[in-house]
């Protein structure tokens, strides 16, 4: 597991050799590589911390935690909001740069319209997928 950071970000750095001009595949290279590290400097693969951590990874991690506890897995139901937030808290500082928590709380309104929107729409495209299966020849 702890492996997909790095295979991405070699991936991506394939094709940013390809494509130099692509500036856009220099922050998805970065993202990749480090969206697992913590603040605190207890993450992987590099074990950075803080300011080493670019920005863009920084924001990621939040948003790939907020993710995956607000969404259902095989092994665990969805988070509510609160939950996840409370968590998203609880971490800052030691997981989490404390100035992108800031800045979560400050639009975490916005975010929770935007997620009950995607996942409305997931809703529909599903069940409109499965009359489309039933009313097959």
């Amino acid at each position: 597991m702890q492996q997909h950071t790095r295979m991405g970000a070699a991936t991506l750095a394939a094709a940013l050799e390809r494509f130099p001009e692509a500036r856009f595949l220099k922050i998805a290279h970065d993202i990749a590589l480090t969206h697992h590290e913590r603040y605190d400097g207890t993450g992987y693969p590099q074990g950075l911390k803080r300011d080493e951590i670019p920005l863009c990874g920084r924001i990621v991690a939040l948003a790939d935690v907020y993710d995956a506890l607000t969404s259902k897995r095989v092994y665990k139901a969805a988070f509510d909001h609160s939950l996840a937030r409370s968590i998203i808290l609880k971490d800052s500082g030691t997981h989490f740069d404390p100035d992108v928590v800031d800045a979560f709380l400050a639009v975490e309104n916005e975010i929770v319209a935007i997620r009950e929107r995607y996942l409305e729409e997931a809703l529909v495209m599903l069940t409109t997928s499965a009359a489309c299966q039933t009313n097959r020849p």
